[in-house]
């Protein structure tokens, strides 16, 4: 029932003909778009009732990010209402109530700023935040911030004097400059610089020197909804290309009666619902047993990167001269994929997640 209210609303406001149009003018999220979703509950999926939220849990939010994916909308459900709300429900105070409350009623957006090289590693944040009297001075650089310039705020990762400390700043306190980075899927991403900014106690998130409490839950909420959002790329690629398999004519003869193609159809379909599969079970794994969902996330993460690449290839390649054109939109499915694919974790990231947790 969810899907299918989340597909009429998305196919209605939000077809891939829209993300077109916000490309074309150069524009990188559609505010009204967002706060319709927050009136539908979207922004408050993962957010407790008792901050206004509808709390439907992670497979939930896995199946409207799914939805998402299949016509490409452009919104800040994945680092909203995804990665910060887990991060603030994980926290146990009136502070990160309120915050929780503004991202249900879709008042504030918020970007995770971790990545710091061209590769995935929270391990390894360089970014220092050293303490000055009661509180700290963060400097250092963040780069690959999806929703990072026109965010509300910043979930900031960054290295104390015993470990990694997680910090909820607003993105225009004094000293952050944010650079909007040309994304090739037309989506909003930043590198942003942190020259001395100050940040307070209450600014912490969690406990200092302990960032992983709360991040580590957050980033795989955020990995299972990304997984979803890629499963949604894959079946909208999918779609798309059985469609035209189905109207394209060569030699007198639709296409979708070649067998060599049915055979590569039939195969892609099948990779799409075993990753389906992956996707609802990470969902599930974060919802039942969080503490120890990481391989059935990293699982589905992988999968659903694959299974995205092959479905953008095929897609392109089984559309033939018109798939490489900006003209048709198979194209754009490719760019979400590729961009998709290295966002919070590539195939190799993952793929060593799942041998580490198998025991290799």
């Amino acid at each position: 029932m969810l899907a299918d209210s989340a597909r009429g609303f998305l196919d209605k406001s939000a077809p891939v003909k829209a993300f077109r149009d916000l490309r074309d003018a150069g524009q990188t999220h559609d505010a009204k778009m967002w706060k319709e979703m927050a009136a539908m509950g979207w922004a408050g999926v993962l957010v407790p009732e008792s901050a206004g939220g509808v709390d439907m849990g992670h497979a939930a939010a896995g199946i409207l990010a799914q939805e998402m994916g299949k016509t490409l909308a452009v919104s800040p459900f994945l680092s909203t209402a995804v990665i910060a709300a887990t991060a603030l429900r994980h926290v146990s105070d009136a502070r990160a109530e309120a915050a929780l409350a503004k991202i249900a009623s879709g008042d504030a957006t918020y970007a995770l700023a971790v990545d710091e090289t061209s590769k995935f590693n929270p391990d390894a944040t360089a970014m220092t935040a050293t303490a000055e009297g009661n509180g700290f001075r963060l400097t250092g650089k963040k780069t690959f911030v999806v929703d990072g310039a026109l965010a509300d705020r910043l979930l900031v990762l960054a290295k104390t004097d015993n470990g990694l400390t997680l910090f909820d700043i607003p993105a225009d306190r004094a000293g952050i400059t944010r650079n909007a980075q040309n994304m090739i899927d037309a989506r909003d991403s930043a590198r942003i610089d942190f020259d001395n900014v100050e940040a307070t106690g209450d600014d912490v998130l969690g406990q200092v020197d302990d960032a992983m409490t709360v991040l580590k839950p957050a980033i795989e909420a955020g990995q299972a909804a990304l997984a979803a959002e890629m499963a949604g790329v894959a079946a909208g690629a999918f779609g798309m290309t059985v469609g035209y398999l189905k109207e394209r004519k060569q030699f007198g003869t639709l296409i979708g009666t070649f067998q060599a193609l049915q055979h590569r159809a039939a195969h892609l379909w099948c990779e799409t619902e075993v990753t389906a599969s992956a996707v609802l079970h990470a969902g599930r794994k974060l919802d039942e047993d969080p503490d120890n969902a990481t391989m059935a996330v990293s699982l589905a993460k992988a999968r659903a990167t694959s299974t995205a690449k092959l479905a953008v290839i095929e897609g392109v390649q089984m559309h033939g001269g018109i798939g490489m054109t900006d003209a048709f939109d198979i194209g754009f499915y490719m760019k979400r994929a590729r961009v998709g694919a290295e966002w919070l974790g590539d195939y190799g990231y993952h793929a060593a997640q799942v041998a580490k947790h198998r025991g290799f």
